[in-house]
């Protein structure tokens, strides 16, 4: 059936009859399922007997026949209904050769271009200064080749910008040749080639050469190569969707020339394929934004009161479509064409607002929807659920991408691939989506890295519409709602519970029902915010579960071993386990599969206990320590240098006698961070052969002697360092050849220290340095030798700011 599912799904889009037998199979599917897993739950032992408790269970238990017979007929039932399922083929005889050939093909191309350049002068709202960019850029004087990509999300007005670049008179009459050509998703190279050279020719009032059409690719390259020799010319390729277009053309342009100025203007909402056309002719990238707020405003009122100015009782719900349309061009036009028919009714108006997601399944905004719809179809089949999944994020919450690829994980929708894992393949799926412009960037770590991201609220109301009909992400979601007596989901297939708080406290009442009621199913359990205290112990005997996230510290239970899937655990507090805190540490060593492990109050005692627990946890991707009150952590048992070969972050947090000699072989390790440790001995030298640590923050007094001293050749790929509240640190030296990728250095509240690092002008890469709270000598010292000017040791950093407190408030400064 997933098989069928994989192929079936690249036509139904096409196929009405097709799309409903592909919706009776994916609901078959859907049953399977849950019968399966059902049997999984009755029939799998949890306890670790081998095959032979395994056996004796299934097999020895009278208690057990009746719901193999029960679970006997449920397949039996299903059986029959893909049978009849199959018996309905006959009419879509048209699925088999679709099923032989593997094609991908997507639904009939709907050329949303022609919206774009329909769009009227009097549209071109907010295109001024982008515009003036592009032909910037065209006025160079440099001889040979140039690319230039347009880059953005659908209905931004990349084709609209371009075009009125492209018609501006400069271009006109700078320009030999020019051509304009509307690339189209199922391109033929051949067909593309031919269009180029119709175009180039016809501009010049030239026939095409006989037997064009007969030619072949590599001959039609050389054709166009030679036409344009020494030519100034300028060719728009419009709305690029593969690599392969590129490639199939790059070549026919001339590279190098003694006279002519070449230019072509790629639109494309894939940013891959912008910058790859770009690198190699050392061309620009113009990454189109939406319109600000008071541009987005300009333009409806335009399009909406084409004649008069707006009703000041319409400008309150005016702002609320605003907010819905984020500044795309083409919404906004789509809905000023539309609010223009409500007459200036304000209960039209409100209707409509209330209603924009039904209105995308409508024909009022056909056009917008047919835009993402090509960007759903265009998708592999392994994304799409993965990009329905966001449904169950809230309107207008920033997405933290380490969460929202657990739960990918945890639902099952990532597909294993050797050499990597499950978390690496899943990174790959948000890059792919974030590479197609199909969800936006909102905050970035300090190495550049995309920490959270934004989707459109019309994305989203898309999303929410597919999703719908083919049934994905059907989870009970929790908002924090404040009617705690509204229903709750309580179904026996209940596969995945989130709460999004922050809630009414009187939700942790229905909250404990439904953990421990009859959700036997459940996959997924997410209680970020959540309004309880404790887990119930009926939790920890959840089977299937692989993801549990809670962010505040929370009283484990000591069978929660049991969680054999489970890949998030944090925060264990043991302080109030009591008798029971032993025993919790010993279970944390029955989970097999855990990928990140938070342990808070953690005692002196539990020290032996604890690192016999994280011996067995080789799949460790994150580990967080935190003692209990002023207690020390002992860590100085020895472990392999293989128990954690995946292991990239790693916090401790309170005292340390030493760091641990094994922190030095954590080969995969990428980000440490030590809080609080009051370490005497210098612990760069056990760390700094680490291969691939990319962060390193010592903070609250982690270092108490007076110098740091990074020696040369250490933390090669090192690219943050973060110092703070290190009240005993006076110096820090950077020996030549240490940190030599190092781009970011922050230092906060080190009141000792009275000059920058020595040895920080050898820091060739630094791009960013942040002085906070320094003490004041330092400061003067700081702006004193920036005076000088030539003796400046960070003439070389793009940016340096110094923060600091004046009279009881923030003062920043840019050196």
């Amino acid at each position: 059936m997933r098989a069928f599912l994989r192929v079936a799904d690249a036509r139904e889009e096409s196929d009405p009859q097709l799309k409903e037998w592909v919706r009776q199979v994916r609901e078959i599917a859907y049953d399977t399922e849950d019968v399966l897993e059902r049997y999984m739950l009755r029939f799998a032992s949890h306890d670790t007997s081998g095959f032979r408790g395994y056996y004796k269970k299934v097999c020895a238990s009278l208690k057990n026949l009746k719901a193999r017979h029960q679970i006997a007929s449920e397949i039996k039932a299903i059986r029959s209904r893909l049978e009849n399922a199959y018996k309905r083929q006959q009419t879509f005889r048209d699925i088999y050769p679709i099923m032989n050939q593997g094609s991908t093909s997507s639904p009939a191309w709907y050329d949303g271009r022609g919206d774009a350049l329909l769009l009227e002068e009097v549209d071109g709202v907010g295109i001024e200064n982008p515009k003036e960019r592009l032909l910037a850029w065209l006025s160079s004087i440099d001889y040979g080749l140039k690319v230039i990509s347009v880059v953005g999300m659908s209905g931004l007005g990349k084709t609209t910008l371009v075009k009125k670049v492209f018609d501006d008179t400069s271009v006109e009459m700078n320009f030999d040749h020019d051509a304009w050509i509307a690339v189209s998703e199922s391109f033929k190279v051949e067909n593309l080639l031919q269009d180029i050279i119709k175009r180039l020719l016809k501009d010049v009032k030239q026939p095409p050469p006989q037997g064009l059409e007969a030619m072949k690719a590599d001959d039609m390259r050389e054709f166009i190569y030679n036409l344009l020799q020494n030519k100034n010319y300028i060719i728009v390729l419009d709305d690029i969707w593969t690599q392969n277009v590129w490639e199939a053309i790059r070549y026919a342009f001339p590279r190098r020339a003694t006279h002519g100025r070449g230019y072509i203007i790629i639109t494309t909402r894939f940013n891959n394929i912008g910058h790859t056309a770009c690198s190699e002719s050392n061309g620009h990238v113009y990454k189109l934004e939406p319109l600000s707020e008071e541009k987005s405003r300009e333009l409806l009122y335009r399009k909406a009161f084409p004649r008069n100015s707006c009703p000041p009782y319409l400008e309150e719900i005016s702002e609320r479509i605003l907010n819905i349309c984020e500044g795309l061009p083409l919404a906004i036009v789509v809905i000023g064409s539309l609010l223009v028919t409500k007459n200036k009714k304000i209960e039209e108006w409100e209707m409509f607002y209330r209603s924009v997601g039904s209105e995308l399944e409508g024909d009022h905004l056909k056009r917008i929807s047919k835009l993402l719809s090509l960007s759903f179809y265009d998708l592999p089949y392994h994304l799409k659920a993965c990009f329905l999944y966001l449904r169950i994020f809230p309107e207008d919450e920033l997405v933290n991408k380490a969460t929202l690829i657990r739960l990918w994980i945890a639902e099952g929708f990532v597909e294993a691939k050797q050499g990597k894992t499950m978390e690496e393949i899943a990174e790959g799926y948000m890059n792919e989506l974030l590479n197609r412009s199909l969800i936006q960037v909102a905050e970035t770590f300090s190495d550049g890295r995309p920490r959270s991201f934004h989707i459109h609220d019309l994305v989203r109301e898309y999303i929410i519409s597919k999703a719908r009909e083919q049934n994905i992400a059907s989870v009970a979601t929790l908002y924090g709602f404040s009617n705690p007596t509204q229903q709750v989901y309580k179904g026996k297939n209940l596969r995945s519970l989130l709460f999004f708080g922050p809630g009414n406290s009187e939700w942790g009442p229905i909250l404990y029902e439904v953990m421990s009621g009859g959700c036997r199913m459940l996959k997924v359990l997410e209680l970020r915010g959540a309004p309880i205290d404790a887990i119930p112990d009926e939790v920890f005997k959840l089977y299937h579960l692989n993801h549990y996230e809670r962010i505040q510290g929370f009283t484990a239970s000591y069978e929660m071993g049991r969680l054999l899937c489970l890949q998030k655990l944090c925060y264990i507090n043991l302080a109030d386990a009591g008798g029971d805190r032993i025993k919790i540490v010993r279970e944390i060593g029955k989970l097999t599969q855990p990928r990140r492990l938070g342990i808070t109050k953690l005692r002196r005692e539990d020290g032996k206990e604890l690192y016999s627990s994280l011996a067995k946890l080789t799949n460790l991707r994150s580990l967080n320590i935190v003692s209990f009150e002023e207690e020390s952590i002992d860590l100085e048992y020895p472990l392999s240098p293989s128990t954690f070969p995946f292991l990239q972050t790693l916090e401790l947090q309170g005292r340390l006698e030493r760091i641990p000699q094994w922190i030095g072989s954590l080969n995969a390790l990428i980000r440490l961070n030590l809080i609080g440790s009051r370490l005497q001995e210098d612990p760069l030298q056990y760390i700094q052969g680490l291969p691939n640590l990319l962060l390193l923050k010592l903070y609250r007094g982690s270092y108490e002697r007076q110098e740091l001293s990074f020696k040369a050749g250490g933390f090669q790929r090192l690219h943050t360092l973060s110092l703070a509240r290190l009240k005993g640190l006076r110096w820090v030296r950077a020996e030549k050849g240490s940190m030599p990728l190092l781009h970011n250095v922050v230092m906060w509240h080190c009141e000792s220290m009275r000059e920058m690092p020595v040895g920080i002008e050898h820091l060739e890469n630094l791009k960013y340095v942040d002085f906070t709270d320094m003490a004041e000598e330092f400061v003067e010292r700081l702006i004193d030798e920036k005076r000088k000017g030539d003796q400046w040791r960070l003439a070389h950093v793009p940016q340096v700011v110094v923060y600091n407190r004046v009279n009881g408030k923030w003062k920043t400064r840019q050196l």
